[in-house]
């Protein structure tokens, strides 16, 4: 469904049994909404509600051309609450994969009353990112590829010889038709650029001393062969949520830990996020 937001207007799809307890899940770079495919029908089978956005930059209604500064965390927050009052959901289960996960983050930080719980996928509390960043030679390394994203030539880059930068991305952990459904989206023209500008703006190396913790009920889930976040940056995040919290490794998984390990993502959103008792509604829509 297509779901305005002011002048925007985002792709949205809203599945599971009507009056189950609503889920927005929010995806990362460079994926879409269907990077919880695989996730879905177990939420559903318990007996969630679920929201699941193409957020800005990706959705074709929702895409400003002003530059990065159009993609600052901020916005991107504000976007997933409006996209909940559009629906008239008041608070919600949170769940972020990379960039879906700061999103979460931030949400879960600074408007905690719209949160229930939060599930954060691969990336860690931003706060021990940045600490990371700091500190961690380790977490410096791996975050080199930031310069690249950010540099003005990289949408030509990642989209030359058959889009072949954006494709090794997913270096075979991602089925080769989820990949292609991907590439698809972003060698569209504009798209991109777009989600190259979350990077841009800044948001993500930028130093927020006062990025507040997590008092909401939180699970980390991250996963042994993720490559985003540095050990440090990963154990140092348990300082930052002051809620019920709950830290998980996945073993033999990449960074694309829905679309490769999908059953596990759903097991630890559902442990987090709980089913209504029987006969009990908790949903939060209205």
């Amino acid at each position: 469904m297509r779901v305005p937001v002011g002048q925007l207007v985002f792709d949205v799809d809203v599945s599971g049994p009507e009056g189950g307890d609503p889920v927005l899940l929010l995806h990362g770079f460079p994926q879409s909404r269907h990077a919880w495919d695989g996730v879905l029908p177990r939420l559903h089978a318990a007996g969630l509600r679920t929201v699941v956005p193409d957020q800005r930059g990706y959705s074709a209604g929702a895409r400003p051309a002003g530059g990065p500064d159009d993609y600052a965390l901020p916005l991107l927050a504000g976007d997933a609450l409006r996209i909940l009052d559009a629906l008239g959901i008041r608070s919600a289960h949170v769940v972020g994969h990379d960039w879906g996960a700061v999103v979460a983050w931030y949400l879960g930080a600074h408007h905690f009353d719209r949160v229930r719980t939060l599930t954060a996928v691969s990336f860690p509390h931003p706060q021990s990112y940045w600490h990371a960043l700091r500190h961690d030679p380790e977490q410096r390394e791996l975050s080199r590829y930031i310069g690249y994203f950010v540099s003005p030539d990289s949408t030509a880059g990642m989209l030359a010889d058959g889009a072949a930068q954006l494709r090794s991305l997913f270096a075979g952990a991602v089925a080769p038709e989820q990949v292609d459904r991907y590439v698809d989206l972003h060698t569209r023209p504009g798209v991109l650029d777009a989600a190259l500008n979350w990077y841009r703006s800044g948001s993500l190396l930028a130093e927020h001393e006062g990025f507040p913790a997590v008092p909401v009920p939180t699970t980390y889930v991250s996963s042994d062969g993720d490559m985003a976040a540095s050990r440090a940056a990963v154990e140092g995040t348990a300082r930052y949520v002051t809620g019920p919290y709950h830290f998980v490794i996945l073993a033999g998984v990449s960074h694309w830990q829905p679309e490769e390990a999908p059953e596990r993502v759903a097991e630890e959103i559902l442990r987090r996020a709980g089913t209504p008792p029987h006969g009990v509604s908790l949903h939060a829509w209205g």
